[in-house]
């Protein structure tokens, strides 16, 4: 018996229902566009390469965020932490004014709208952007850091928010 491919790729449920099972950080990527902040919630965030310092994350190409936050000459990434659930929730909704109250923000070195209580902000360049399937890979040439804490992060994983618990044998 011989293991083949199958002739057809995985149905989109299923797909999803697998990746489900996978723990990842949660981000929320800002700019301003035409004097107006913009953001939106990922968590397909990752480093890249250190030379030069580079971040990536994917926007679905349907997003309707995506065009005004793209046309920005630079972004910030937050990197939230664990109790910041309803922040996450908020940048992830549609049709809510993401920086009102009780979003706390300022504008950072460049002008993007920097979260406050993150653990830390990358403020990123344009770098790179790709077609990958039905999202946008976008690459970030890291040009300013702050780290604010070490705080446990806010993961995603089966469809839900959640805490980083470390292994006690770790």
């Amino acid at each position: 018996m011989t293991d083949t491919l199958p002739d057809r790729a995985l149905e989109a449920d299923q797909f999803r229902h697998a990746l489900a099972v996978h723990a990842s950080g949660v981000v929320v990527i800002t700019a301003q566009s035409g004097g107006i902040p913009v953001g939106l919630t990922a968590t397909s965030f990752s480093s890249v390469s250190l030379e030069p310092p580079l971040v990536s994350f994917y926007v679905d190409r349907s997003s309707t965020t995506w065009p005004r936050l793209g046309a920005a000459d630079h972004f910030a990434v937050n990197i939230l932490t664990s109790d910041q659930a309803g922040l996450a929730a908020r940048f992830a909704r549609k049709g809510v004014d993401r920086f009102a109250a009780p979003t706390s923000w300022r504008p950072g070195p460049l002008g993007a709208p920097l979260l406050q209580g993150v653990s830390a902000h990358l403020v990123c360049l344009p770098y790179d952007r790709a077609v990958v399937g039905d999202h946008l890979l976008v690459v970030g040439l890291v040009a300013h850091a702050d780290v604010h804490g070490t705080g446990r992060p806010l993961l995603y994983h089966q469809g839900r928010f959640g805490r980083f618990l470390a292994h006690p044998d770790a």
